[in-house]
């Protein structure tokens, strides 16, 4: 049976103040009843767990995008952090390559981690996920990219501002994915801030022979040879079910790691709920109370806060 090679990719965290900036792909092997599945909204009980993240998770409680994660990984991993290194395109090592060491524990300590969704959850989604390849849907694989605060102030010092970073790590997904199958493949990433002709700012992309096939505000296409049709939809979170899926587990990879930097610095209430590192009042507050714990700490500004740059 002839199968294609669709992949939804979405960012998490490029509007934040602080803590990376992630990008999730997923990628099925769909058939021709597959792409009539993914051509119409998802309905019955998938619906509940699979649709918007905005809608199905907040700050607050990432527990299904976590369950997600871990069934789409078959659940094998112990910990979050093996969880995290599972998923991510990037080593450990390549990670933490540039933290200055008094630094390093601010944003990978895994002291006080631990899985919070249920098995029962978790069998949920692995049945969702089993009744999606019944009907020609085969999820097959799941990559994050993790881009740190020093990296995107840097990128930002070089004249890249966090939108054409966020664009050239899904080229880069996509290039990686691209290696892992044998034919072509058709993508959708979520619109890059308010992107219309990416031509001007593609990176790993930018020297591979190209057509636009269509360019408005809605949708921006192009095909590649080689690499296959990449499509840039608004709102595609909304309406893709595998940029949901990338969505959803890209949350809960971003405030995974917006925890550990939570933690680290401490918490302004009792019951020790991470900030979220956006902008709103109560990350202003935990910046302004952990001045001088940092100044201690000698936690530089590059590490720790985004510059900001012409197109905030």
């Amino acid at each position: 049976m002839v199968t294609s090679c669709r992949v939804g990719v979405d960012e998490n965290g490029l509007g934040a103040r602080l803590g990376p900036l992630v990008v999730t792909a997923v990628l099925a092997e769909v058939t021709p009843a597959g792409q009539a599945v993914l051509g119409r909204r998802l309905r019955g009980k998938v619906r509940q767990d699979l649709d918007d993240s905005k809608r199905l998770v907040s700050h607050s409680n990432v527990t299904l995008g976590e369950a997600w994660a871990r069934a789409l990984t078959r659940d094998r991993c112990p910990t979050p952090q093996a969880l995290f290194e599972q998923l991510s395109v990037e080593g450990p090592a390549s990670l933490r390559r540039e933290c200055p060491r008094h630094i390093e524990r601010q944003c990978w300590s895994v002291e006080g981690e631990g899985f919070e969704s249920s098995p029962e959850l978790c069998a949920r989604l692995t049945g969702h996920l089993e009744r999606l390849r019944q009907r020609g849907v085969d999820v097959v694989h799941v990559v994050t990219a993790s881009t740190c605060t020093q990296r995107l102030n840097r990128a930002r010092d070089r004249g890249k501002n966090r939108f054409v970073s966020d664009l050239h790590v899904m080229e880069e997904l996509l290039l990686a994915l691209r290696q892992r199958t044998s034919t072509e493949l058709v993508a959708v990433c979520g619109k890059v801030g308010g992107m219309t002709d990416y031509d001007r700012f593609f990176g790993p992309l930018s020297g591979r022979l190209h057509t636009a096939l269509q360019v408005s505000r809605a949708r921006s296409s192009y095909y590649f040879p080689g690499l296959g049709e990449v499509s840039f939809v608004q709102d595609a979170d909304a309406s893709d079910a595998l940029v949901m899926l990338a969505s959803l587990v890209g949350k809960y990879v971003r405030e995974l790691l917006m925890a550990r930097i939570s933690r680290f610095h401490g918490s302004l209430d009792a019951e020790e709920q991470p900030v979220s590192g956006y902008h709103d009042p109560r990350t202003d507050d935990w910046v302004t109370a952990t001045v001088q714990r940092r100044r201690s700490l000698q936690i530089v500004d590059e590490c720790f806060e985004r510059a900001r740059d012409s197109a905030s």
